[in-house]
């Protein structure tokens, strides 16, 4: 920037130029951060890669370089199995997988020539499958890695095929076809052998059936099915005549057991009929007694019945007529003093009355009379009031002089009419209401209130 005292930066420039470093600042470090997270999704797609675990039911042979095994042996692979893990080095190493599940074998030997030149036909079930032990596994390795589960089973029958064979040649026919659990006892252990050499375990041996086509297995078997035959039948013969024995022995203790049943039951009979004639005699005593017995008690019961009905009726008369007769009587007595005593009462009420309202009226003298009127004003004044409470006035028209007196005129016809009244009233009672009421002592016979 230009300026008469010299050149001075641009500060706009300045913090333009400081705004396009943070922005690539902020670039740099973005671009730091994207490729560190890169890397380390790549290592650990590199090491999920050649990281390998061994599923229980089989092994990893990892060849490529030379190995030193637990026992000190150089080998050129080592192995991994049931469920451990290895790294697999990228390019140097190459990945070989082996089954160890079993492999059912349906074992089926014709002509098996026995101890005595006897033909036999041998059918076993066997489980094989290949030695979980680390140093037999490696056999199993070199001879079987790579090839098929078919392959395997096929050189594992031919293997127990031959044991069979040897195993039967040492024993009998008899040995072979009674003793089966020794016969798979000695097939297991020379079948064991040749097993192992393979890297192979036999894991289970059933023998099925044993037979022959020469019929020497059924002839061993005639003479003792002649025998339990035979035994059977004598056997079958001896009980029937436990049976007869028996049969004829209970028909007698039956019978003697019948007999000796009745005799006891006639004699039980006997005493049967003899506790009934008893027991009927008795009864029939027992019988006329409660007769006898019965007379009397009804007779006797007769005579009290009787004597209570008298009482009873002597109670009924006396509760109907006497009790009711001296209820009556009294009852009537009472009312006599209860009717008698308010008449008796109020007439002597009435004389106390009459003789303090005489001595009232004596005190009072010539005033009692006016006393007495204005005490029943009311009652007097209302025969007079009645007709004029009758009196009905519809309209009144007042004729006015102007000078209010028409107006004034008809408000004092109220007084002059109860004026009326009241003078009415002095004329027919001889007393003056008006001149008791204003107290007028100068008339005679006459007391101001």
């Amino acid at each position: 920037m230009q300026t008469p005292y010299g050149t001075y930066p641009d500060p706009s420039a300045a913090q333009a130029a400081g705004s396009a470093g943070d922005g690539d600042y902020l670039v740099m470090v973005v671009l730091v951060f994207a490729i560190i997270a890169f890397t380390i999704l790549f290592l650990f797609m590199l090491v999920r890669a050649f990281w390998l675990i061994a599923r229980p039911h089989e092994a990893l042979i990892l060849s490529g370089q030379q190995y030193t095994s637990a026992d000190g042996k150089r080998l050129g692979y080592r192995v991994v199995q049931q469920g451990n893990s290895a790294f697999r080095v990228p390019v140097l190493e190459r990945v070989d997988r082996m089954d160890m599940r079993l492999l059912p074998i349906d074992l089926v030997v014709q002509n098996a020539y026995s101890n005595g030149n006897i033909p036999l036909q041998i059918h076993a079930i066997a489980n094989v499958k290949i030695h979980s032990n680390p140093v037999i596994i490696r056999n199993a390795i070199e001879r079987f890695l790579g090839r098929n589960v078919r392959e395997i089973e096929a050189v594992a029958k031919q293997t127990l095929e031959g044991a069979v064979r040897e195993v039967v040649a040492t024993l009998t026919p008899e040995q072979v076809n009674e003793d089966r659990l020794l016969f798979a006892q000695k097939l297991m252990e020379t079948a064991d052998d040749d097993l192992m050499k393979l890297g192979l375990h036999l894991d289970t041996l059933k023998i099925q059936h044993v037979a022959d086509n020469t019929g020497y297995l059924d002839s061993i078997g005639r003479p003792q099915i002649a025998g339990a035959l035979r035994d059977a039948e004598n056997a079958e013969n001896q009980a029937n005549q436990e049976i007869t024995l028996a049969q004829s022995m209970a028909t007698q203790q039956a019978e003697m057991a019948k007999t000796e049943a009745e005799k006891a039951l006639l004699t039980k009979r006997n005493d049967l009929r003899r506790i009934v004639g008893e027991l009927e005699g008795n009864a029939a005593s027992v019988e006329r007694e409660a007769e006898v017995a019965a007379k009397t008690a009804r007779a006797v019961a007769e005579r009290d019945l009787q004597a209570m009905r008298a009482t009873l009726e002597e109670k009924r008369l006396h509760a109907d007529v006497v009790i009711p007769a001296e209820a009556q009587r009294a009852a009537a007595a009472i009312m006599a003093i209860a009717e008698a005593a308010p008449t008796a009462e109020n007439g002597a009420a009435t004389v106390e009355v009459l003789r303090l309202m005489t001595e009232a009226w004596k005190a009072m003298g010539p005033q009692a009379k006016e006393l007495y009127v204005i005490q029943h004003i009311e009652a007097i004044l209302a025969p007079v009031i009645e007709p004029l409470t009758k009196v009905t006035v519809d309209e009144i028209h007042v004729l006015d002089q102007g000078d209010g007196s028409g107006l004034s005129s008809y408000v004092k016809s109220y007084p002059q009419m109860v004026a009326s009244v009241l003078r009415a009233l002095a004329e027919t009672t001889g007393v003056d209401v008006p001149a008791v009421l204003a107290g007028d002592a100068s008339r005679p016979g006459k007391v101001g209130v």
